[in-house]
């Protein structure tokens, strides 16, 4: 770890407290004017270091910026094994992480960024993702004989553990529109998108890509056209450390479910929050329509529905739409 880094790691996990460039140096064994330079280029990053005659530095508390040292003061041991990346802008995560996935890289792999260029949602969508509003993420999963039912619920499993970190972080309650989409009082808010690869011979899972994108503050300007009635955020302004805290808590969650013996136990946390239960709703099967009205979601989270003609039937995949008041 440099200068740079245990300074900020300092400094993260003391907000509003000063420290003496003598103490600081002291503290790392290097030179006062080491730490002036660090200073120097963490404000060059947005940084707001406040420095006072006879007080020292200090890190205001009303900081929200991504990174490491950042979100590692509020993980769990269960997150142990994650391996953290801030970039400050990447084309997409998910392309990044399969990518470092396909090159070997371990369980655990992390990527979050402050800003995609080329954010991807699922059926070849783009998901919009404006610098220093978000929070765009991806983790790397390498499960054991994971077969492709199982793989599924990863998807539902990051849904769950979303819909937990947001409330913890913001209080707000948050619900799911089956399968991957996380909504605030009626506004999307978030959504998941899991890419896999699986062998040619036993079908079982290679590795699993699990991206989440989550809308923290209103972007500058507003949402584009189209995504202003529908798009939503979890806080009306930027909040201090939110993207980390937010970040960490999804880590914890989505950990404490994936390390589990019984990986299944976050299946009520995932109903508990049905934005469409009891709801009619529209099914794009393929590009065709069927209209139904969702009855349940089973312990696979297959959503069950009932179609016009009263046949039931358990849906493992497919685009739903609901009319939301």
């Amino acid at each position: 770890m440099g200068t740079k880094e245990q300074l900020l790691a300092l400094f993260e996990n003391n907000k509003g407290v000063y420290f003496s460039g003598e103490d600081i140096a002291e503290k790392f064994s290097i030179s006062r004017t080491a730490v002036w330079k660090s200073v120097k280029t963490l404000r060059s990053e947005g940084y707001n270091i406040d420095a006072v005659r006879n007080k020292g530095y200090s890190l205001s508390v009303e900081t929200d910026i991504l990174s490491v040292q950042g979100i590692q003061k509020y993980l769990k041991p269960v997150c142990s094994c994650v391996e953290i990346n801030v970039l400050p802008v990447v084309h997409s995560t998910n392309t990044l992480v399969r990518e470092k996935a396909a090159a070997g890289a371990p369980e655990g792999y992390f990527a979050i960024a402050n800003n995609q260029t080329n954010g991807r949602g699922r059926s070849g969508r783009s998901f919009f993702s404006p610098a220093d509003t978000g929070i765009y993420m991806s983790l790397l999963l390498r499960p054991p004989c994971y077969s492709s039912r199982q793989a599924m619920k990863l998807t539902t499993m990051a849904a769950a553990a979303a819909c937990e970190a947001i409330e913890a972080v913001s209080g707000e309650p948050a619900q799911i529109k089956w399968v991957n989409d996380i909504y605030i009082a009626g506004k999307k808010v978030g959504g998941i998108l899991t890419e896999a690869a699986f062998g040619l011979e036993d079908g079982l899972l290679e590795y699993a890509v699990l991206g989440i994108g989550i809308n923290v503050s209103p972007p500058k300007g507003g949402f584009p056209d189209g995504l202003q009635n529908i798009a939503g955020t979890i806080f009306c302004d930027a909040q201090s450390d939110g993207k980390n805290r937010l970040a960490a808590e999804f880590l914890n969650q989505f950990m404490m479910y994936y390390t589990r013996s019984n990986t299944d136990d976050y299946v009520d946390s995932y109903r508990s929050r049905s934005l469409v239960v009891g709801k009619e709703i529209t099914i794009t099967f393929s590009g065709y329509q069927k209209k139904a009205v969702a009855l349940d979601i089973d312990t696979d989270c297959r959503l069950i529905v009932k179609y016009e003609d009263g046949r039931t039937e358990p849906l493992s995949f497919g685009e739903i739409s609901v009319k939301l008041s």
